[in-house]
């Protein structure tokens, strides 16, 4: 008989992979709420969109599960430091290997793993990154754009994670390409608009994957086209060799890390780290 992760790392479908997460946590009481399900697809976009060399199958499962001993309000009750940890050590349970379970221990830095695994830093960062762009008791959500200045300047600012200033660069894109609706719609508010609206877990795995995945995929397909071209252009009128995307994508995170000081200027961190700007997603979206 297969144990349990042989089971989900089997499952190439993106949404049954997320229902038997869900599943799984109906029976053992294991944390999977729509927060989860939005972070996987963040971290799913991300990865294919930045061309990201990992093996994507087993990121967004250890996506869907690296939470799986997070429990609501965990900084006020003590389990902050802790929950990470213990889901590592419950995921060995289910047959999970040494590396996947360390790999999700590494979602955060409150335990002494190391060296990192690369597949660590894409959990940390869109881990970090979905927790600001969502509501919270304590405040209202940041937008995107305040949310990467957060993570720049904050959360992550101290840190080696070594995608934080691609995926910073994949977010200021994502703001720029949107799903056509009554109004065209950046796909990550989108994303939060759906998370915010559909009444549980199911449903939101349900909306994402029937309507609107196709839908994102398409405007990715269509703005990386255009990007591609765009560039292709620019090479010919200069003369130089063309890059891959990948070389692409590496300087313009490059450039971004350069320009760190011109992209934030004090004034805007200190309100964005202050929060006095807030998120509000709008009921026609």
């Amino acid at each position: 008989m297969e144990d349990f992760s042989t089971y989900i790392l089997e499952e190439k479908d993106f949404a049954q992979k997320m229902l038997i997460a869900y599943y799984l946590s109906k029976k053992t009481g294991i944390f999977f709420d729509k927060s989860i399900v939005l972070k996987a697809e963040i971290a799913k976009i991300f990865i294919e969109y930045a061309s990201i060399d990992v093996d994507e199958n087993l990121v967004l499962t250890a996506m869907l599960l690296c939470n799986c001993k997070k429990v609501e309000n965990a900084q006020k009750i003590g389990r902050l430091e802790t929950f990470a940890k213990e889901g590592a050590d419950y995921l060995a349970t289910l047959g999970f290997s040494k590396r996947f379970c360390k790999i999700c221990e590494e979602v955060n830095r409150y335990t002494d793993s190391s060296p990192r695994e690369k597949e660590s830093d894409i959990l940390e960062v869109v881990d970090q990154f979905t927790g600001l762009i969502l509501n919270r008791v304590e405040r209202n959500a940041f937008t995107p754009e305040e949310a990467i200045v957060v993570l720049k300047e904050r959360n992550l600012k101290y840190t080696d994670n070594r995608y934080l200033d691609l995926f910073i660069e994949f977010v200021k894109d994502l703001e720029k390409i949107t799903i056509k609706e009554t109004i065209d719609v950046p796909i990550i508010q989108k994303l939060v608009h759906l998370h915010n609206k559909e009444a549980n877990v199911k449903t939101f795995i349900a909306t994402i994957s029937n309507k609107y995945a196709e839908k994102i995929n398409d405007a990715l397909n269509k703005n990386m086209k255009k990007r591609a071209k765009a560039m292709l252009q620019s090479e010919k009128v200069q003369k130089t060799p063309i890059k891959s995307d990948m070389d692409k994508m590496k300087d313009l995170a490059e450039a971004n890390k350069k320009a760190t000081r011109s992209l934030f200027s004090d004034d805007t961190a200190k309100k964005v780290l202050n929060h006095k700007s807030k998120y509000k997603i709008e009921e026609d979206i």
